[in-house]
This record gives C-alpha cells, sequence and structure tokens, in this order.
C-alpha cells in the first residue's frame, strides 16, 4: 500500500454514534479537541480485515494466533531495531489494564510508584487502584518551552527505601518529548543503581513527528530488557482504541510470571476477535497509513503554532516531538489553567483538556487533540484565539 494517498482532510460526522470524544459534548456546536481519540477514520487495510471478520458472522472467543505475535516482532524489528523474542509477549485488553496489572504484580500496598510529571492522568489512578503511592518527579521546564528529565531529582526519588517502580512515558504525553537514546540510557542506569524496575508505557510510539526518533527503551541494552516491561499497542497510532487489544513485552521470566498472573487475576487476559484483527492487520500492512498520518499531524501543528504566534505570541507551545497533542502554557494570560479550559468551552465552544488532570506541573497548561482534519483544527484554533484575546 506504499502508493496509496490517504484522505485525512475528510470530516467524519461523529455526533450520536456512542463516540465518548463527541458524546461528552452538551451540545453539537461544540468542537471537542480533548481525549486522545483521532477523527480519521481506520486504515483501509483495517477496514478491510474487520469486513472479512464480519461477513464470517460468528463472534466467540478468540484464541491469538501465531501471526498477533509475528506482527509485532516483524514490525519491531523492521520499524525500530527491537527484536522481540515470542516468549516475551504476553496479550490483554489495552494499555491501561496492563499497567494497572503489571503494578499489581510488582508492587505492594503502601509503596512508591515514581512518575515524571506532568503526565497522562491513568498513571494516578492505576497507581492509586493498587493502593500505592504516586511520587511525581516534575520534569525541567526549560527557557524554550521544551521538556527534560531532572536526573538529580529523579535519582534521589528513586533512591527512597519504599520505591521499587518507576512508571514511565515514552514518548511522553502531555509533554511530548520523544526521548533520546542517551536519555534512557540514563534513566535506565538510575533505575539498575537503585534496584527500580521500569514500567513503559509506548503506546504514543508511531506518533513521532518529523525529524525525530523513537526508541523503545527495552532496546537500549540487555540491562534495560531484562529490567523493563514494555505496555504497548498499535490502538492509538491507528485510532481503534475501542477494540481493546494490547500487548506486554517482559524478557525477564519471574516478572513474566507475576504480569501474567496478574492479567488473570485482573480478567484482562483476552482479546476481542475485531480487536485481534485490527491489531495483526495495522502491524502488517499499515506502515504507508502511518507516516502519511504523521505528517497530517505535523502540518496541523504547525498550522495552530502559526496562527497563535500572529494572535496570541504571548502563549507558550511545547514544540511536538511525538504524539498528536499540543501541549500550551496559558500563565501569561493571567488566567489558571481551569479558568482557561471553561473560558474556552464556555465562550469558543472548544473542548480542551485542563493541564491540572495531569499532576501539579500541569497546572497552568491546556493541552489540545489536534488529530482531526485541518479545517477543524483551523476553527477551534481560531475560536480559541477570539476568545483568549478577549
Amino acid at each position: 500500500m506504499n502508493n496509496d494517498n490517504f484522505n485525512f482532510d475528510e470530516i467524519v460526522d461523529r455526533h450520536h454514534t456512542h463516540a465518548i470524544k463527541w458524546d461528552k459534548c452538551e451540545a453539537d456546536d461544540i468542537i471537542p479537541m480533548w481525549v486522545a481519540d483521532m477523527d480519521f477514520k481506520a486504515a483501509p487495510c483495517i477496514i478491510e480485515a474487520l469486513k472479512q471478520r464480519l461477513d464470517h458472522g460468528i463472534f466467540g472467543y478468540a484464541s491469538v494466533p501465531d501471526e498477533f505475535y509475528t506482527s509485532i516482532t516483524n514490525w519491531f524489528a523492521r520499524r525500530h531495531n527491537w527484536n522481540i523474542d515470542r516468549s516475551m509477549i504476553d496479550y490483554t485488553t489495552g494499555v491501561v489494564p496492563a499497567f494497572n496489572a503489571v503494578i499489581k504484580a510488582l508492587t505492594k500496598p503502601g509503596e512508591n510508584v515514581v512518575i515524571l510529571t506532568p503526565v497522562y492522568n491513568c498513571f494516578f489512578t492505576c497507581i492509586e487502584s493498587n493502593n500505592c503511592k504516586a511520587v511525581e518527579v516534575p520534569l525541567n521546564y526549560n527557557d524554550d518551552y521544551t521538556y527534560s528529565i531532572n536526573f538529580h531529582t529523579l535519582e534521589q526519588a528513586l533512591s527512597d527505601d519504599n520505591t521499587h517502580t518507576l512508571l514511565f512515558c515514552n514518548p511522553h504525553n502531555p509533554a511530548g518529548r520523544v526521548w533520546t537514546r542517551q536519555e534512557l540510557l540514563q534513566v535506565n542506569d538510575l533505575c539498575i543503581k537503585h534496584g527500580v524496575t521500569v514500567i513503559s508505557d509506548e503506546i504514543h510510539c508511531e506518533m513521532v513527528m518529523p525529524g525525530h526518533d523513537y526508541t523503545p527503551f527495552a532496546s537500549i541494552s540487555v540491562e534495560a530488557q531484562r529490567n523493563c516491561i514494555t505496555c504497548g499497542s498499535p490502538s492509538k497510532s491507528f485510532n481503534i482504541a475501542g477494540l481493546q487489544a494490547a500487548f506486554i513485552v517482559s524478557n525477564n521470566p519471574d516478572i513474566k510470571a507475576r504480569v501474567n498472573q496478574a492479567l488473570i487475576d485482573n480478567q484482562v487476559n483476552s482479546i476481542n476477535p475485531f480487536g485481534l484483527e485490527a491489531f495483526i492487520a495495522a502491524y502488517n500492512h499499515g506502515e504507508s497509513w502511518i507516516l502519511q498520518l504523521n505528517r497530517y499531524i505535523a502540518g496541523n501543528f504547525n498550522l495552530m503554532c502559526d496562527m497563535m504566534s500572529k494572535e496570541l505570541p504571548q502563549l507558550h507551545i511545547t514544540p511536538m516531538e511525538g504524539s498528536y497533542l499540543a501541549w500550551i502554557d496559558v500563565t501569561p494570560t493571567g488566567l489558571t489553567s481551569t479558568q482557561a479550559t471553561q473560558k474556552i468551552l464556555n465562550e469558543g465552544r472548544v473542548m480542551v483538556n485542563d493541564g491540572v488532570i495531569y499532576g501539579k506541573a500541569g497546572d497552568g497548561f491546556i493541552r489540545i487533540n489536534l488529530a482531526t482534519p485541518r479545517s477543524i483544527v483551523e476553527e477551534a484554533t481560531r475560536r480559541i484565539i477570539n476568545t483568549m484575546k478577549q
């Protein structure tokens, strides 16, 4: 499918289709730019695979075939130079259930789980649901509005006797960082030094902007592979999150056995037949689609930045290296992030995420989902500008 051109400009009406992203809006004139859910149709290879499965007409419990495992191993070897042995892979219903189960497997109630904030809000809920304590290590917010890891503060948190796990986000949501190999090596060295296991959420790994390269945490060294549990899925990148299919990779037999038991205990050790077909189709045939999508998202980001720099130059926009989520500092307006979020919703009729849900370091920021047709990005950005200029 390398010669195909995909129409990301097509507007698909999602009103009244039981889509959380749109149904949460209280009125049809609101543009939802909040939850990480794309407004693009899935890749044609996925739609075709689902049609074939639908035509079969029987949708019972699914067994997981060899092709599921080879789709993962071939994809990551080809695209990211990470050689995964099939024996390292478990399957589950989603990445959030995955790191929920992994935390359950690796921690005891009351233990610390270190996180680098601002970070995906479900990190907090998964830690809390396992009766552990989330220890926030704020990322450095630099003068050029980029983020970096404060390794001194990180080591202090990792050295605590009550800390045995780091829940890591690679690429980072919402800070937009695609961590470099050198940064990952530094994190790994500290974790090895202090006996801390890494749980790496890599669900956004295919959403990487031109000029940046994603490095799987577990691929950086033999030691990292043994000390890291990777949680991944094509769900975010290929817009199939509702089909509930994900994987976990661990090269440590003891850890893998404990994780597998936690998946069973949490009853998330299965995949539905449609999720299975979509998963395999994405990794076997979706590369051309994802490459074009990333270029399109980069265009959306550039459009938003150009419009805001002309009309709202006081706002600070973090460079987006990965994901499709813009991260914007609204503190120069004099508004809190909660006030800005409500103002944009009530007056601009655009729903964005309030940065406070991503930890203390997210206060003062908003998150905007750019995975939607460019005309919608343009209209939403115009509404935000008009609202914030008042």
